[in-house]
């Protein structure tokens, strides 16, 4: 657009004037005008510059909230679907609440019914299940017999 603004201001310029325009002059104003308009060229080129960058950087967080945020999201659904899917009868749980109890029977393929001990018996979602006992809690490092031997040798 500024090129043409240029070229239709150089062209009022010689139409101007009352004199026939020789040559010489005609090829100044040629010339001018195409050294603007490559000026003006630069100068848009440049102007794209920031607008790619802000482009490139705006792609750069997506892909940085996906690979940090998103994905490893999916992987742990996907895992704990995995899990929830192979608990059956008998296998002993933990809840989101952190009650420990083994399931009794399966209701659907959303809910179970978990027994907590002395007859205390519960309906729950299979989503609240973090997943089994013995997956959740770690050895007793008090009864490690590594432990034990280091002791007697002192």
């Amino acid at each position: 657009m500024n090129f043409i603004n240029q070229a239709f201001a150089a062209e009022e310029k010689t139409s101007m004037t009352t004199a026939a325009p020789t040559t010489a002059e005609t090829t100044t104003t040629a010339t001018t005008a195409v050294a603007d308009s490559s000026a003006s060229a630069a100068g848009m080129a440049g102007s794209a510059d920031p607008l790619f960058m802000n482009i490139a950087m705006v792609l750069l967080m997506g892909l940085m909230f996906y690979l940090l945020l998103i994905r490893p999201q999916q992987k742990r659904y996907k895992e704990h679907n995995e899990m929830l899917g192979m608990l059956d009868r008998g296998s002993k749980v933990i809840t989101q609440g952190g009650l420990v109890g083994v399931i009794e029977k399966k209701i659907s393929d959303s809910e179970v019914v978990i027994d907590f001990g002395n007859g205390v018996k519960m309906s729950v979602m299979r989503s609240y299940i973090l997943g089994r006992y013995e997956d959740s809690v770690r050895a007793n490092i008090a009864n490690d017999a590594s432990q034990k031997k280091d002791k007697s040798s002192k």
